[in-house]
């Protein structure tokens, strides 16, 4: 106890500070985002999701984080194709510019989510604070609070912090339990998901149609969708390398962004508004209607999507690959269920959405809840279980959707 108490407050405190920070860059891209997309196209007379505003707006996004990459002290950090979930704390300076180019994707309808930026920008500050008022404190400390604290904050529930840390733990030496390591990570998380809670009510609630009777039939759908949406999110994982690698052929930010805001105003205004954005309203619109969109509307905007993430990661845009997955893996499993009507919705959905955050992401834990929760029945849970067996041994070895420093694909 004696360890373990004074623990808690700087964890509280943490896991506070985090989630306000993704509730305050949230509330502002929102905020951003209307007057982008609703009042000042009625100001204009334009329509706001026309093929026109959509390719104006990605362009312009493109520009404006361009100048923020280009201008802003820090750079808006480094190369976001070589970030992963976590990392190496970044210098707090760079943090101002990061938020920024972060919150301005976001409005601008760019296929990227908060995570990335939000928890760089935590671990950072977490880092730098802890460092001036407990030096005696390990970095790794700090580290691990932020990186709890804002997953909690994102997904509004501690589980998803408990199951990424515990994993992060598993291969660390260290002293006493895992369940003791674990106590202040969770004290952050649970601080952090409560905040979220209180203040924003989040919720992946998709009002698909719960299982409640799992046959051999269901169980065979689960193995076969989710298999097959790893390979359909690692086609993602290996053009990446050479999209990326094309953009940084140009050199300047304000040559890479601009473009690449172009080609994803091209991308939306072939997929529509649905393509748009981190992609989490738009799954429940998506699944708001099982039924009545046709196979051929669901391949083009799992395909549209899959290539807006592919872009978006490239070219130097900041965010997180997370929710533009899981837009893909519900579209994905839609299409499936649109071909094999036989198959329940929410194995279709689950499923899918396991196999291509697997493929993109590697975070096996992260995969499989965000699959479970989005079909929340106690049933799927055991079958997404076995279903990431088959489609992690797919992907394992293969390239991730992350570049080392030369640009090489990880894996």
């Amino acid at each position: 106890m004696r360890v373990l108490l004074p623990q808690v407050l700087p964890s509280l405190l943490v896991g506070v500070g985090a989630s306000l920070l993704y509730l305050g860059i949230s509330a502002l891209s929102e905020e951003f985002e209307d007057v982008l997309w609703d009042d000042l196209p009625d100001a204009l007379g334009i329509g706001g999701y026309s093929s026109l505003w959509i390719i104006s707006m990605l362009t312009a996004a493109g520009i404006a984080v361009g100048l923020v990459v280009w201008k802003v002290p820090g750079h808006a950090g480094p190369d976001p194709a070589s970030m992963g979930l976590g990392g190496t704390p970044l210098a707090v300076g760079v943090v101002p510019g990061l938020l920024l180019a972060s919150a301005l994707a976001l409005a601008g309808g760019v296929s990227l989510g908060p995570e990335n930026p939000i928890i760089a920008s935590n671990i950072a500050l977490a880092y730098w604070l802890g460092r001036k008022v407990a030096p005696a404190v390990p970095g790794a400390a700090w580290v691990a609070l932020a990186s709890s604290a804002t997953i909690g904050a994102l997904f509004g529930t501690p589980v998803a912090a408990a199951l990424v840390i515990s994993e992060a733990l598993a291969g660390t030496p260290g002293r006493g339990s895992l369940w003791q390591r674990l106590f202040a990570p969770l004290v952050a998380a649970g601080a952090g998901s409560v905040t979220t809670q209180l203040l924003a009510e989040p919720t992946f609630d998709m009002d698909i149609p719960p299982l409640t009777d799992p046959g051999w039939g269901d169980l065979l759908a689960a193995l076969v969708i989710a298999s097959a949406a790893a390979v359909f999110g690692l086609a993602s994982c290996y053009l990446f390398p050479y999209v990326h690698a094309a953009f940084r052929r140009l050199r300047h930010p304000m040559l890479m962004l601009p473009l690449g805001g172009l080609v994803l105003g091209l991308l939306g205004a072939l997929g529509g508004p649905l393509t748009l954005f981190k992609g989490l309203d738009q799954v429940k619109e998506l699944t708001s209607s099982i039924g009545s969109w046709s196979s051929g509307e669901l391949a083009k905007l799992a395909v549209v999507k899959l290539f807006a993430l592919l872009v978006a990661a490239s070219c130097g845009f900041r965010g997180g690959r997370i929710f533009p997955a899981v837009f893909i893996g519900a579209a994905f499993g839609l299409l499936a269920q649109a071909l094999v009507p036989e198959v329940h919705p929410a194995i279709a959905v689950s499923s899918a959405v396991l196999g291509v955050l697997l493929a993109t992401t590697r975070q096996g834990w992260i995969s499989l809840f965000t699959g479970a929760v989005l079909a929340p029945s106690p049933a799927v849970l055991g079958l997404l279980c076995l279903a990431s067996l088959p489609a992690w041994l797919i992907v394992t070895g293969r390239p991730q959707l992350e570049l080392d420093e030369q640009g090489n694909p990880l894996r």
